[in-house]
């Protein structure tokens, strides 16, 4: 057995026998028939089972999903930054995170339409805990993060997952989606935890930590949805967050959250990629002497390039000016806009609970706030 076994991806070898176990899923139906309205079952199933790799799985069935998703819920994706990234190169792309799904998804497709290496990506096993799911996000190239185990096993799993990144890029040449954070944002403020970055440290082998942040090729992406299509579903843990309470989770909420971030309005989407991080990296060595200094400041570099990279929508000036009572950012969307970004307000939150209501222009309002601290917004 390999040592990543409990977190890997399938092998192409197991890539055939898996997709036979779950062809007749009710839910593999339910994509397919979503993705190829105009296919009977008996085609897409013939096709299923002529796929030997998760290559062929992506481009011929994923990368068309998501082309429906954006279709059926959106006005588009635009992209930005692509241009810098060179092909047949393995990157560590470090993002902010909206949508469980969507977010690494649409990055692939992006990659795919410009002929650069996908990645494998990171996610929480608490979002495939239906069979189903394991074996489909397995088959898109996921790594499974571990949660909620013991201090000791999450330590070892911390670096079970940090060598199973390194050795993607570094021996695979496969480049790796991580979030800049554990969890998707909730409040609209993208922050890298140091966390994260110490976790990847581990998988090192150089002396030097530095020289292993500059080998595995660094690369901040910022991902902006004009309508975050679970802002209403974030704002429970919110309200338990300003009164202090623990938040506990509903059964199946992470389950409904997956598919209401899929089939939810976002209409526009920006995918942004910055530049790799190298001077900055040699900056940090040069300035810090010491490792946990130097984990500190590179959080710091990739916040700035996350939120200088994130597109600003009218739904972000409108909440910022309605948070604050404001016209400052009026020329930046039209009253339709607003019209329409206040009736989602007062569709979605009640305005007797003033925190909700606080809470959800925030979520919008927050990354104009952030971009402020680094740039003019003009």
């Amino acid at each position: 057995m390999s040592k990543f076994d409990a977190i890997r991806p399938y092998y192409d070898a197991e890539v055939n026998e898996a997709l036979k176990s779950v062809v007749n899923h009710p839910m593999m139906k339910a994509l397919m028939n979503f993705t190829f309205p105009a296919l009977k079952d008996e085609e897409w199933q013939a096709q299923l089972l002529r796929t030997h790799s998760i290559r062929d799985f992506q481009c011929n069935f994923i990368y068309q999903a998501i082309q429906q998703v954006l279709k059926r819920s959106s006005d588009g994706i635009t992209t930005s930054g692509f241009e810098t990234l060179e092909q047949n190169t393995a990157y560590l792309f470090i993002s902010n995170h909206r949508d469980i799904i969507l977010d690494t998804s649409l990055l692939n497709c992006a990659l795919f339409d410009h002929g650069l290496v996908m990645t494998t990506s990171a996610i929480g096993d608490n979002l495939v805990q239906k069979s189903f799911l394991q074996v489909l996000s397995r088959m898109n190239r996921n790594f499974l993060v571990q949660r909620s185990l013991p201090p000791r096993e999450m330590l070892e799993s911390s670096k079970l997952m940090s060598e199973f990144i390194a050795r993607s890029l570094r021996r695979e040449n496969r480049s790796v989606w991580i979030a800049q954070r554990e969890g998707r944002t909730k409040d609209g403020n993208d922050q890298t935890q140091q966390g994260v970055l110490k976790m990847l440290a581990k998988g090192s082998t150089e002396d030097n930590l530095m020289d292993f942040f500059r080998k595995i090729k660094i690369v901040p992406v910022s991902i902006s949805y004009e309508y975050d299509p679970t802002d209403v579903l974030k704002m429970p843990r919110l309200l338990a967050e300003a009164n202090d309470e623990i938040y506990i989770k509903e059964k199946n909420e992470d389950f409904q959250t997956l598919i209401s971030g899929v089939i939810g309005q976002k209409k526009h989407i920006h995918l942004h990629i910055g530049k790799q991080l190298t001077t900055e990296i040699d900056e940090i060595e040069a300035n810090y002497d010491n490792d946990n200094k130097r984990i500190q400041a590179l959080a710091q570099v990739l916040d700035e390039a996350i939120i200088s990279g994130y597109k600003l929508w009218p739904t972000n000036f409108i909440a910022y000016d309605l948070l604050h009572n404001t016209d400052t950012f009026s020329n930046r969307y039209s009253e339709d806009e607003k019209q329409l970004f206040e009736r989602r307000l007062e569709m979605r939150i009640d305005e007797d609970n003033p925190v909700a209501f606080q809470g959800f222009l925030a979520m919008y309002a927050n990354p104009v706030i952030n971009k402020m601290k680094y740039a003019a917004v003009v």
